[in-house]
């Protein structure tokens, strides 16, 4: 069936912006008043930082200009997120891109000229607004890589053009790609990104599902010049600020945003590549024997177990699920989820020129939005639960953080998503005697949950840091060097167990995380920390939970070992990461011997 334009869908189930603004021309006049609010905020305060009680003035001034920045943002974004072809929303998209450029020409000396100042003149700031001493501290943290505040002014300026390969990524794959159909058994089955990862590519239909890849996976292959040359430039100017800032490599220069040493970074992949690979080709040869397949082709990796055993769910019984999982967490936070759906916070439709895949997005000064293609499966539950978490994360972290202190390392922000997921299976398995529904939530966290976040995203992040070593020897990446190298990675991890077949090596042209600095490594980090925090709820109760949502309301004060110690969770050490992929171990064992007993 063909995809709806956004206007023919039920608004019942979209997103309502209308907090954020009010409509477009509000965002725009908005925007207008915030260039020139940005303005005056030079000329009150460039070359005049001259006492304490300024600076705190200027901090203060900032952070009224960020909030509203981050509204009408937000509005922006979301509403190009809807349809990415709507010429309106494009439009908006282009209006929000300069005014961002704008406003950091214009404020982009503040930080320069407060990093010019004696340690004794910031230490006086936060004694004297103590609020303000994570923004301090984060200053003093990036002294030893800040230039010049005329170099910053200019680097500021180029801050739309240095988004732009991300803008031409979605453009290409959102708007550009045309897949076509398949036929299989008569019947013309359309392919779009939305059609392939909301259901061909994990479709139990052999032929279909082999179909669609084939279909697909050509359609990219015209394009990886395009997309890899799109990637070259996001790589090449990553490595320019890389030197110009000092660092020895990108990947150090992209760690130290997340504050995060290189060797948490490098165990995360290494530990997971050698000691999580054995487990998960236990599982690609038990997917195999349980769908009669002569052979494991890569394109068969995410079929499900037992299909018959999923249930059909629809939003509104969503609902009941969710809140009866996590209500352990407490009544404001299922308040949060029931306002979630009553408020539509969520945009739940599949449309033309949506974004693919789903997301949560958390504005400082509003509630948060969540985008997701509803399937009717009940794996949907399990995505949404995940998009909830980060959701009840910022809903949390915002409401008892000023906007400098909300976001914590990137390093830990996907550990409340997937710590959702673990409370959602651990509820299903609990309320179920069905061998064959508790095989069926054991298959969905391992390939939802860990197959996703610790395998998809694992070898991404493999793949990434390749080309990462390509790029500090001043390599140009093509579209040749890409492909060799994830197939190595994809290969390496998967063995003999699984063939991989021609065209797997594209699947570096389908993520977007590539232009998110080291964003795919996080996913199994976040994971690591859940699933030992789940262990705890599950073990100590209401204690466990109340140290969990004093970590959610922490935000960014403190780093990622910091947060996960607050959890009772020490990864400075290998062990959450070893007992993660036991853990993972004796999932798959469950999994054998259930299908003995069902098969039995």
């Amino acid at each position: 069936m063909a995809l709806l334009s956004r206007k023919d869908v039920d608004v019942n189930y979209t997103w309502d912006l209308t907090s954020l603004a009010s409509d477009d021309q509000d965002a725009v006049q908005r925007a207008e008043q915030l260039t020139k609010d940005a303005v005056k905020f030079n000329e009150a305060f460039e070359g005049k930082l001259d006492t304490p009680e300024v600076a705190i003035e200027g901090i203060n001034g900032l952070k009224k200009l960020s909030e509203e920045l981050v509204l009408i943002s937000t509005y922006a974004s979301l509403r190009l997120s809807s349809d990415q072809s709507e010429p309106e929303a494009q439009k908006l998209s282009a209006v929000l891109g300069n005014t961002r450029t704008n406003y950091a020409s214009n404020v982009s000396f503040f930080e320069g000229e407060l990093l010019e100042k004696e340690d004794s003149f910031l230490n006086e700031v936060k004694n004297k607004a103590p609020e303000y001493k994570g923004y301090i501290d984060e200053l003093l943290r990036n002294k030893p890589y800040q230039l010049d505040p005329k170099v910053e002014k200019v680097l500021a300026n180029f801050s739309n053009v240095f988004s732009a390969p991300y803008s031409l990524y979605n453009i290409t794959k959102l708007l550009d790609l045309d897949f076509g159909s398949i036929e299989v058994d008569g019947e013309e089955i359309p392919v779009s990104y939305l059609a392939f990862e909301g259901g061909l590519e994990s479709n139990p239909n052999t032929e279909i599902r082999r179909k669609a890849f084939r279909q697909f996976y050509d359609t990219l292959k015209k394009y990886e010049n395009t997309t890899a040359g799109t990637y070259d430039i996001q790589l090449k100017q990553e490595k320019t600020e890389s030197d110009l800032r000092g660092f020895d490599s990108v990947i150090d220069y992209l760690l130290h945003k997340q504050d995060v040493s290189r060797e948490l970074y490098d165990r995360q992949i290494d530990t997971i590549m050698k000691d999580l690979a054995p487990h998960m080709r236990r599982y690609a040869k038990l997917l195999q024997k349980a769908n009669g397949l002569d052979t494991m082709k890569y394109e068969d990796l995410k079929i499900p177990l037992d299909p018959s055993s999923e249930p059909e769910i629809t939003v509104e019984e969503s609902r009941k699920y969710i809140v009866d999982a996590l209500s352990i967490l407490g009544d404001d936070y299922v308040d949060m989820i029931n306002r979630a759906y009553d408020e539509r916070w969520i945009d739940f439709v599949s449309n033309k020129g949506k974004s693919t895949g789903a997301f949560c997005s958390s504005p400082y000064g509003d509630h948060p939005y969540i985008l997701i293609t509803w399937s009717s499966l009940m794996e949907e539950v399990f995505v949404l639960a995940h998009e909830l978490g980060h959701a009840g994360h910022f809903y949390n972290a915002n409401a008892n953080n000023n906007i400098f202190d909300t976001r914590p390392s990137m390093y830990f922000i996907e550990a409340p998503s997937t710590m959702n997921e673990m409370l959602m299976a651990n509820h299903l398995l609990k309320n179920s005697e069905d061998p064959k529904f508790k095989r069926w939530v054991i298959s969905s966290i391992i390939s939802r949950t860990y197959y996703h976040n610790f395998v998809t995203h694992l070898l991404e992040a493999a793949y990434q840091r390749e080309v990462y070593k390509m790029v500090d020897n001043y390599e140009t990446v093509t579209a040749s060097d890409l492909n060799r190298l994830k197939r190595k990675v994809i290969e390496e991890f998967w063995g003999d167990d699984v063939e991989i077949t021609e065209g797997a090596e594209l699947t570096w042209m389908r993520q977007p995380h590539y232009y998110m600095g080291l964003y795919p490594y996080t996913y199994s980090a976040g994971l690591t920390i859940a699933t030992q925090m789940a262990n705890r709820v599950l073990e100590e109760g209401q204690p466990a939970v109340e140290d969990w949502l004093e970590v959610l309301r922490e935000g960014g004060k403190r780093d990622a070992v910091g947060l996960s110690k607050m959890a009772g969770i020490d990864i400075t050490t290998d062990k959450p990461l070893k007992d993660t992929i036991s853990y993972i171990g004796s999932l798959v064992d469950d999994l054998e011997k259930l299908t003995e007993e069902i098969d039995g």
